[in-house]
């Protein structure tokens, strides 16, 4: 068997890899399993980037709020270009219930001291130069939130964990779990066996089968998400907007336009198509094209360099699951992100740094509390 670890967190990925590095700073000896060649290859290198505090639960602002936090200062902080961009996110309303909808969350986002306004049919115009104003009645606003290329933070945060002290293993597929008087004793691969203290699962799509190596089962479903990303052109307006208009055929869709000028976008089918496929579809574009030219007509001409389809691991709440197993002690989890794992890692890379060291402090009980393994899942995230 290989040298025992403190910890071993199974995933690379958009969580896996920020909770590597956090544990390493903390001094903590961490193995990262993997059962693909490099990092972020299951649903980072998916991701279109958005970062937001922009939620309707105390929990995901808290992480997403440090999230944005080690986001915006890793250039200067650590040197590396990761593609940050402030450029906010903005939820236009078409009716006067969803200008209610929205008016009413906000007071619930105000309380957990978000930085989001209303503002005017004329001042969105502002933001995004053209939008279609026929019914407009404004919009959310948060300034703070933004973006980031997923590609180039997951590297940096790779390299500087491994700086770090964090080790590797790439192209092992974890087979079984091997317990000891209710705990995880050691992680058994198909080229090795490795020992550890703890086990952070935060294997994305396959959390739930890990889940199951350990005898547990976790509430989580991949469904499937279509995105694609134009040519870059001159900045011509600001934040991601997020419309929530419901659609046949989808829930949502949202758009914006990153550090390189390219216009990126994404729609969420409705209903879900769940499981893992990977192959885009011939209705994507047809589907996605005219609502977002009905909204913004200014994007009619941008050409369309490629499309791509991901997964989001879905929870039926909307909710990540996060914390210790209540039946196997050193069992923790990290898995059910909700397509939102890019935004949540680093900041819930710090958390899971303090739950292994049990440094937890009274923000993050009440954080937990929302991603509570346990829970029954009766509730729904607004924004999720």
């Amino acid at each position: 068997m290989g040298k025992n670890h403190d910890v071993i967190v199974i995933g690379a990925g958009s969580v896996g890899v920020p909770a590597a590095l956090s544990l390493a700073r903390a001094g903590v000896s961490a193995l990262v399993l993997d059962e693909l060649a490099s990092p972020g290859q299951m649903s980072n290198k998916k991701a279109i980037g958005g970062i937001r505090a922009t939620h309707s639960d105390f929990g995901k602002i808290r992480v997403c709020q440090r999230s944005i936090e080690i986001f915006a200062g890793w250039k200067e902080n650590e040197g590396d270009d990761i593609g940050w961009l402030s450029n906010g996110y903005s939820y236009p309303a078409y009716s006067a219930g969803m200008e209610k909808k929205l008016k009413e969350l906000m007071k619930v986002q105000h309380g957990f001291g978000l930085d989001i306004r209303w503002v005017s049919p004329e001042e969105y115009n502002e933001l995004v130069p053209g939008i279609s104003m026929e019914g407009l009645r404004g919009s959310t606003y948060s300034p703070g939130d933004g973006s980031a290329s997923p590609l180039l933070a997951v590297n940096a945060f790779f390299f500087k964990s491994r700086a770090a002290g964090a080790e590797y293993r790439f192209n092992e597929k974890v087979t079984s779990l091997r317990l000891d008087k209710g705990k995880v004793a050691s992680v058994v691969t198909d080229k090795g066996e490795y020992g550890c203290g703890q086990l952070i699962n935060a294997a994305g799509n396959s959390g739930r089968d890990i889940a199951r190596l350990a005898g547990l089962d976790v509430p989580v479903v991949p469904d499937n998400h279509e995105g694609a990303i134009t040519e870059p052109v001159k900045r011509f307006f600001g934040p991601m907007v997020v419309d929530i208009r419901p659609e046949p055929g989808s829930a949502n869709y949202y758009f914006y336009q990153n550090n390189e000028g390219q216009v990126v976008f994404c729609i969420t089918p409705d209903p879900p198509i769940l499981g893992v496929q990977n192959e885009s579809t011939s209705l994507f574009f047809p589907q996605v094209a005219k609502r977002m030219v009905q909204l913004y007509p200014r994007l009619a001409s941008l050409r369309v360099r490629r499309s791509w389809r991901g997964q989001y691991p879905m929870t039926p709440d909307g909710f990540p699951i996060v914390g210790r197993d209540a039946a196997v002690g050193n069992y923790i989890h990290a898995v059910g992100m909700c397509g939102q794992g890019f935004m949540l890692g680093p900041g819930l890379g710090e958390l899971l740094t303090r739950i292994v060291t049990h440094k937890e402090t009274a923000d993050d009980g009440r954080i937990l509390q929302s991603f509570l393994p346990g829970r029954e899942f009766k509730g729904v995230e607004a924004l999720k």
